[in-house]
């Protein structure tokens, strides 16, 4: 297989699509949702069963006494659980449901003596029996953090549900009780306590047994959540780092993402040979890989294939951001997926880079003023910074960040100074004032990556927020002027999404569907570093590579989407934990900073 780079983009070549999900799993998933809903509404609404509705309602598993509305609600409850996990065909949900649908069927018969409503409940555990083949996903990572979200997310349903419930008798209930009787009543009533809100004849016993089977569900599915078995994420272990780092000493120089593999909270497949590498992490479902294979291009096939296997057993989507034209053809080759263009990666070569001219007029005013201003910069390997000055850094990059949580992924190392690291370079901007902050007289960072043994990559970027304005254009100035007497030929930028889109928006000609694209990115441009990214890379004359996505059906990319948001830092679902359902960090080897920047190297 040759590594040559493709005539065409990759976005426009259409190719069979692999393998996509099997239809008895959907068909089984959305039968489980459906019959769930419905158990939910007889449950909750005395008046259901006579709407026309009835006729099917009546072939539901349960009765509709005192004890048959708790047990509608909480088998609606749980068939609308396992729905997304048969869906995804995994096994456990397979056995859960295959234990729940009998018991549905042996309550139906018991309360209702109803042979008709026997059928649909067995007809879908046969249809289970017989497809068992279909459903072997293995189970997710997971941690105990689940357990509390279950119980946020489970505790407002049963709540909601619980109103549902006071509010569904109205002609029965005793007086007039307020809003606040009636929550009370339900949190009461979740805990097996009588309320304040009192009905006549059996109704109180109805909605009691509805409330309590409510509040037992919430309960017992979150205490098999915090004390079932812990089976963390995966991460990158020692031996799977040196390997990398073999591969990249080799074929590293082929993709400026090469280096960003190295973050450890990503998981590793090998080829068969052991000569390339797919790199990922697992976010809500979704395997996504970042950048190209690591290592020969002859044996990404085989790499490729692994990830591919690993996605199916785990019934995964998988997905790939920010690959390169080749990449990009390999995976659309390989695995039958299709390939969009993401946006461009910026590279400015070193011996073609000069701040003379008028092109250049705007960064060149912009480094001397701030040069006048007392800044200088210094330009050096990780490994040529002594501990102390190292520390500071670290801290101060820290400090810096400006959001809450780290972002990066796919175009993020993660971490600062590591001792693993010693060929990063790091561009730091320098002031002597009167009073030295707490970081001395460092004022901004930069953080590059090697990308092969003649390049760097931006990593993160990072400055005081009180020193001028430029200070991210003064350090790739000094990073570019520095770079032949530290032997680096060309330097990667930011990553600008939809790059071509904003560029060709703005030109005359362009035609309304175009300029109402760009309009749209620059509207999305206030929450996300869209256009101003674009506008910054171009100020340094790059050359333009195009990056893309590659993913399996054009359903899937909203979902691929919001994984990504995830990875990258953008949205955060995780809730803060007591610290005996908190995951325990990695202890194997220290990394204290794990940095990114919130606007570098991903818009």
């Amino acid at each position: 297989m040759s590594g040559r780079v493709p005539t065409k983009p990759t976005s426009g070549h259409r190719v069979p699509r692999g393998p996509r999900p099997e239809a008895v799993p959907l068909l089984v998933g959305r039968a489980c949702a459906l019959v769930g809903l419905l158990d939910i509404a007889a449950g909750v609404f005395p008046r259901f069963r006579h709407s026309r509705m009835h006729a099917l309602a009546e072939v539901l598993p349960g009765a509709f006494g005192p004890f048959a509305a708790a047990l509608s609600l909480g088998a609606g409850v749980l068939l609308l659980l396992l729905a997304h996990g048969l869906k995804r065909r995994k096994r456990r949900a397979w056995r859960a449901a295959v234990a729940l649908l009998p018991l549905g069927a042996v309550a139906q018969f018991t309360y209702r003596h109803s042979l008709t409503g026997v059928l649909i409940p067995v007809a879908l555990l046969w249809l289970l029996l017989r497809h068992r083949d279909q459903f072997a996903a293995l189970p997710d990572p997971r941690s105990r953090w689940r357990a509390l979200a279950n119980l946020v997310l489970m505790g407002a349903g049963s709540l909601v549900l619980g109103l549902g419930v006071v509010n569904a008798h109205p002609r029965h209930i005793v007086g007039e009780p307020s809003l606040a009787d009636r929550l009370t009543h339900v949190l009461y009533g979740l805990f097996g306590v009588e309320g304040p809100v009192d009905y006549r004849g059996t109704t109180s016993w109805t909605v009691a047994f509805s409330l309590g089977a409510l509040g037992l569900l919430t309960a017992v599915t979150t205490v098999y959540l915090a004390f079932r078995p812990e089976h963390p994420a995966a991460r990158l272990t020692e031996d799977d780092e040196a390997r990398l780092r073999a591969l990249l000493a080799k074929q590293g120089g082929r993709d400026s993402l090469g280096h960003f593999a190295l973050r450890r909270d990503k998981a590793v497949v090998f080829s068969p040979s052991g000569k390339a590498a797919v790199t990922y992490r697992v976010v809500s479902g979704v395997m996504l890989a970042s950048g190209d294979p690591i290592g020969d291009v002859e044996a990404w096939p085989g790499a490729i294939e692994r990830f591919m296997d690993e996605a199916r057993a785990h019934s995964w989507t998988p997905a790939v951001m920010g690959c390169s034209e080749t990449g990009g053809e390999v995976w659309t080759r390989e695995t039958g997926l299709d390939a969009l263009e993401l946006g461009d990666e910026a590279v400015v070569d070193v011996a073609d880079f000069s701040l003379a001219g008028r092109s250049m007029r705007n960064v060149r005013q912009m480094v001397k003023r701030i040069e006048r201003a007392g800044y200088e910069t210094r330009v050096r390997r990780v490994a040529d910074l002594g501990d102390a000055e190292l520390d500071r850094v670290r801290r101060a990059a820290d400090a810096w960040r400006g959001t809450d949580n780290e972002r990066g992924f796919s175009m993020a190392l993660g971490r600062v100074g590591d001792p693993a690291d010693g060929d990063c370079l790091i561009a730091t901007a320098h002031r002597a004032d009167e009073r030295p902050g707490e970081y001395g007289d460092l004022r901004a960072i930069l953080h590059f990556v090697p990308w092969g043994t003649d390049g760097v990559s931006l990593d993160l970027m990072r400055r005081d927020r009180s020193a001028d304005p430029g200070m991210n254009e003064l350090l790739i100035v000094a990073a570019l002027q520095a770079a032949p007497k530290l032997g680096i030929a060309r330097l990667s930028l930011n990553f600008a999404m939809f790059r071509a889109a904003l560029a060709r928006g703005e030109k005359i000609g362009a035609g309304p569907v175009l300029r109402a694209w760009r309009g749209l990115l620059v509207f999305l441009s206030r929450w996300f570093q869209i256009e101003s990214l674009y506008k910054f890379n171009a100020k340094f004359r790059p050359r333009w590579e195009p990056r893309f996505v590659v993913y399996r059906a054009s359903a899937d990319l909203p979902r691929i989407g919001f994984a990504a948001m995830q990875a990258e830092g953008f949205v955060t679902l995780a809730l803060p934990l007591p610290r005996f359902l908190r995951r325990r960090a990695p202890s194997r080897r220290p990394c204290p900073h794990r940095v990114t920047e919130p606007g570098a190297r991903a818009a």
